[in-house]
């Protein structure tokens, strides 16, 4: 059973660098385009010339994180961690904004909004399952 669970953590760890690798890379292969759309968001617009850095590498960093085995954990917090942040701006922008730029790559870009928070939700949720999972793993084995 617990190889069982360990897969299932690995897989949920490769979903969520998959989704992170591409999306970082989608940003820095276009970033004139990622970078001009960050600047047309009105409560972001001072920082987009940062932001548009910032972020592809704190996806990057995340990717780094969950690949080595003895970071994973570490690495999955940080994925939540971003994906909130990410889910807020979506809800900011849904809020305040007139015009809502997509910067998001794949498939993920058809989704509607709403989609989009549904899609972060879900693999937040996906990604506190295997903390979740992991966490069981140890418990148990702490306990036989």
């Amino acid at each position: 059973m617990e190889k069982i669970i360990n897969w299932i953590e690995y897989g949920i760890c490769i979903l969520c660098l998959a989704l992170f690798a591409s999306a970082a890379y989608g940003k820095l292969a276009d970033h004139e385009t990622f970078a001009a759309g960050l600047s047309r968001v009105s409560f972001i617009k001072g920082a987009a010339v940062y932001l548009a850095w910032l972020v592809p590498f704190a996806e990057l960093l995340v990717v780094a994180l969950l690949v080595v085995p003895g970071t994973q954990r570490l690495g999955l917090y940080c994925f939540i961690a971003l994906m909130a942040v990410f889910t807020g701006y979506i809800v900011g922008m849904m809020l305040w904004a007139e015009h809502l730029p997509c910067h998001c790559n794949l498939i993920i870009e058809k989704l509607s909004w709403e989609g989009h928070i549904w899609f972060n939700l879900g693999f937040i949720a996906l990604s506190i399952f295997a903390l979740w999972l992991g966490r069981a793993t140890k418990n148990q084995k702490t306990i036989t």
